[in-house]
């Protein structure tokens, strides 16, 4: 809350989220100020961690009000292939930067999606939300599109489904749809949960079916759709609901460890 007045346009979420959000402190010190009876909401000591803040609520630390931190923007983009997935390059090549208009505000890809890989690319300025996307701890699944050199086998199916031991280190065991097989060419889509680099890439490359192209069609519960090359939306209402039911679930999760 800022200079007394009560919250507005705050949707409900979990107390130490929302102190994390505002810039008081990180997701776990804010939880060690809420057991230590730092924390009020609406003039009483808070010091259940998990407790939600609503719309209207008067948050204080310490009898300092906290201010409501604005909404957070989340952004889906088609991104390209050969074009990096930062902000800024320092050897100037094209960035997903360059895709969305800057009125947007500073918001920065989730996780990663390689120089020479297009597809579904969620973008936002919710730093929570991205840390479980991204962690391995949460298993966030992510399916591509991949094309790859000559006729996949049975015998590399079998052993992507059950984990292939690729350069690096074993890959947890993967989805694998056959689309269609040929001599030349084989087309499959793909699903892990990890977020290894070049993971995809390296996977098949242990098979000796090098990737010809590699589009990611979900990231979570975002889908590519037909969403254009290079063009970008709003996430919407269905999806924005299923990221916040991703994160309450993590945070869950995360309560009983």
């Amino acid at each position: 809350m800022v200079g007394g007045k009560r919250a507005a346009n705050c949707r409900s979420v979990r107390l130490q989220k929302f102190l994390a959000h505002a810039g008081v402190a990180s997701r776990r010190a804010a939880e060690a100020l809420i057991a230590a009876g730092h924390v009020r909401v609406n003039g009483a000591v808070v010091a259940k961690l998990g407790t939600l803040v609503r719309e209207g609520d008067r948050v204080d630390v310490d009898g300092k009000a906290v201010a409501i931190p604005r909404a957070s923007r989340y952004v889906v983009l088609h991104k390209p292939s050969k074009v990096m997935t930062t902000m800024r390059d320092p050897e100037g090549r094209r960035t997903v930067a360059s895709l969305i208009p800057r009125d947007i505000g500073r918001v920065v890809p989730v996780g990663r999606l390689d120089y020479d890989s297009s597809g579904v690319l969620l973008l936002t300025d919710d730093g929570d939300l991205a840390h479980v996307l991204t962690h391995p701890k949460f298993g966030v699944e992510k399916t591509y599109r991949v094309v790859v050199r000559g006729r996949l086998q049975a015998a590399d199916v079998r052993a992507l489904l059950a984990g292939i031991r690729m350069d690096g280190g074993r890959a947890q065991p993967a989805k694998v749809r056959v689309v269609r097989s040929g001599p030349q060419r084989s087309e499959l889509d793909v699903t892990i949960h990890e977020g290894k680099n070049r993971q995809v890439r390296r996977m098949f490359e242990a098979t000796d079916h090098p990737v010809v192209s590699l589009t990611r069609l979900r990231f979570g519960p975002i889908a590519l759709g037909d969403l254009g090359v290079g063009r970008w939306r709003e996430v919407t209402e269905r999806e924005l609901a299923a990221l916040r039911r991703v994160d309450r679930e993590a945070h869950a999760e995360a309560d009983l460890e």
